[in-house]
């Protein structure tokens, strides 16, 4: 960190400002934070006693606890199935990476032998290049 400070300040960068300008951030956004808090707990007690008038004290709790529990378990299993998508997406990215890296080898390895045979030079060449241009665009293709 003592070399990021003269750095940053050569650069122009104020690193004490960044830091009090987020120090202050957090403390807002923490007041925001209770204030909501408190704001959501009066709305659940106000949401008690409008059920209370309808269905009794007691259904009322059980009602709002039973729909607590519900919300609950389908955040954890929204959250569950976002992180089985990540993983699998990190699984075909490595797979992906790791086949891409397996071809490149076996090119590069049997290039020296290829190079030797004059048709593969004259004929080879061309075809490799359009592979490889054709791959480029379907990857680009992809990315869209």
């Amino acid at each position: 960190m003592n070399l990021l400070t003269p750095l940053a300040a050569l650069l122009g960068i104020e690193v004490e400002a960044i830091t009090d300008r987020a120090k202050k951030l957090v403390i807002v956004y923490a007041v925001i934070g209770l204030f909501l808090l408190i704001g959501c707990g009066f709305l659940v007690a106000a949401g008690f006693f409008a059920l209370t008038t309808q269905v009794g004290p007691i259904y009322a709790a059980l009602i709002l606890g039973g729909g607590f529990l519900v919300l609950a378990l389908a955040v954890f299993l929204g959250a569950q199935i976002g992180e089985g998508n990540r993983k699998r997406r990190a699984t075909e990215r490595r797979r992906s990476s790791e086949t891409s890296a397996f071809v490149t080898t076996a090119a590069l390895t049997a290039l020296p032998v290829l190079m030797r045979s004059p048709a593969v030079r004259t004929l080879g060449l061309p075809a490799v290049a359009l592979v490889a241009f054709l791959l480029a665009r379907k990857a680009d293709d992809k990315e869209d």
